[in-house]
C-alpha cells in the first residue's frame, strides 16, 4: 500500500474528525475507495473507536432508484432507519471513489429530486454528526480530471497531506475580515463573457475557517477555503468554471438575483439540470454559501466541487442550503434539499470588497506579495 494512503488515513481520523476512543464511527466505502477504507479503519481500530461500514456505491443507487421508478412506488419520508443509524453516531466518514462518476446520469431528475427530498431528516441527522467527506484517488476521478492516474493520484495527495494548522492560521485572517463586515461585493470583468457584479449582505453572519477539521466547522478533507452565509443577493453572476450536476455536465453559468432570490438563469451547457436545481424548493432560489478558495496546492481545476472549490483565485456561490454554523444559535436562514456550488475563476480582473475595502484583487489577498489595493 502507498503510504501517502496511511497517511490521508491518518489525517482524516485525527485532524479532520478528531476520533477518539469509544467514538460511534459510521464509515462509508465507495467501491474504488477499498484500500483508504481498509487505511482508516486500521485507524480507527488504533484509537479505541467502533465502527459500522456501508458500502456507498453510486451503481447500487442507480439501480434501487431505477427501480423504483419503473415500479412507481415513491420513496418513504424520513426513513426511520436510516436516520437512527446517524442519530447514534458520532462521526460520519464518507470515503468517496466510485467506478463511474456519471452512474446515475440516466436516473429521471424528478426521481432524484423526490428522492431527496423524502431524506431531509436522514440528511439532518448525518449533518448532525462530526461528519467528514474525502476522496480516495481513483481512475474514474482521474478520467473525470483530464490526467494520468499516477498524476491525479499525486494531485490527490499534495492537496491532502499538508501542513493545515499552517494554513488554517493563513485563513483566519480572512475569516476575521468576513466576521466583522455588513456587506461583501464581487466584481468581474470578460472581454469574452458576461461580467459579474454582485453585492451581498454578510452582516450578522459568522465565517467558517474551513480547514479540513471540525475543530474548524470544516467538513471536507481536502479543504482550504473562508465560507459565510450571505442574503439579500443583488445583481449579476457568471460562473466560468466547468461543474458536474446531477451528472450532468453544466458550463458558464449566468444567474440574476433580486431581493435574495435566483429571478433570472441561464447555462451555456446543462440548463435544464440547473433548472432542476433551482425548482427543487423554495430555498433553491437563494442563497446558501459564498466561499473564497485559499488552498494553493490545489492547482488545476479537475471536475470534482471538493477540490476545485477550494482553489486559489477562485469564489463560488451555492444555491440552496446554508450551513448552520455561519448562522446565530436557534436560526435557518435558508432551507433546502439542495446545496449546489457553482465556481468561479478571479485570478484576473477582479475584486473582491468588504464594506468598500478591496481584500482580494485578481486572485491576491491583502498579505500576500503581489496584492494591489
Amino acid at each position: 500500500m502507498d503510504e501517502r494512503v496511511r497517511e490521508h488515513a491518518e489525517t482524516l481520523v485525527d485532524w479532520s474528525a478528531r476520533i477518539e476512543a469509544g467514538d460511534d464511527v459510521v464509515m462509508s466505502v465507495a467501491e474504488d475507495a477499498h484500500d483508504l477504507g481498509v487505511a482508516v479503519a486500521e485507524a480507527l481500530g488504533e484509537r479505541g473507536a467502533n465502527v459500522t461500514t456501508l458500502y456507498g456505491s453510486d451503481e447500487l443507487s442507480r439501480a434501487y432508484l431505477k427501480g423504483n421508478e419503473r415500479a412507481d412506488w415513491g420513496f418513504d419520508s424520513d426513513p426511520a432507519v436510516d436516520r437512527a443509524l446517524f442519530e447514534a453516531a458520532d462521526a460520519y466518514l464518507r470515503l468517496g471513489g466510485g467506478r463511474n462518476t456519471t452512474a446515475t446520469a440516466d436516473v429521471d431528475r424528478e426521481t432524484r429530486r423526490a428522492y431527496a427530498k423524502a431524506r431531509t431528516g436522514v440528511r439532518e441527522a448525518r449533518m448532525d454528526t462530526d461528519w467528514v467527506s474525502t476522496v480516495h484517488p481513483t481512475r474514474s476521478l482521474a478520467q473525470q480530471a483530464g490526467m494520468a492516474y499516477e498524476e491525479y493520484r499525486d494531485f490527490v495527495y499534495d492537496a491532502v497531506c499538508r501542513d493545515w494548522e499552517a494554513l488554517a492560521d493563513e485563513m483566519s485572517q480572512m475569516k476575521e475580515v468576513l466576521d466583522a463586515g455588513d456587506e461583501i461585493r464581487i466584481v468581474t470583468e470578460r472581454d469574452d463573457a458576461p461580467d459579474t457584479d454582485v453585492t451581498m449582505s454578510i452582516a450578522g453572519r459568522t465565517a467558517v475557517n474551513s480547514a479540513a477539521s471540525v475543530a474548524y466547522d470544516s467538513h471536507n478533507l481536502p479543504s482550504g477555503e473562508v465560507f459565510t452565509a450571505p442574503y439579500d443577493a443583488t445583481g449579476e453572476a457568471f460562473f466560468d468554471v466547468p461543474m458536474t450536476i446531477d451528472a450532468t455536465r453544466v458550463r458558464n453559468v449566468r444567474l440574476v438575483f433580486e431581493e435574495g432570490e435566483v429571478v433570472d438563469f441561464a447555462a451555456e451547457t446543462g440548463e435544464e439540470a440547473l433548472a432542476s436545481v433551482l425548482d427543487t424548493d423554495p430555498g433553491a432560489r437563494r442563497l446558501g454559501e459564498l466561499g473564497i478558495g485559499m488552498n494553493r496546492g490545489i492547482d488545476r481545476f479537475t471536475d470534482s466541487i471538493l477540490f476545485d472549490e477550494k482553489m486559489g483565485d477562485t469564489i463560488h456561490l451555492a444555491v440552496g442550503r446554508a450551513y448552520d454554523a455561519c448562522l446565530p444559535d436557534g436560526e435557518t436562514e435558508n432551507d433546502s434539499a439542495v446545496h449546489v456550488d457553482m465556481i468561479s475563476d478571479v485570478s484576473e480582473r477582479s475584486r473582491l470588497t468588504v464594506d468598500g475595502d478591496v481584500v482580494q484583487r485578481n486572485g491576491r489577498f491583502w498579505w500576500e506579495d503581489g496584492f494591489e489595493s
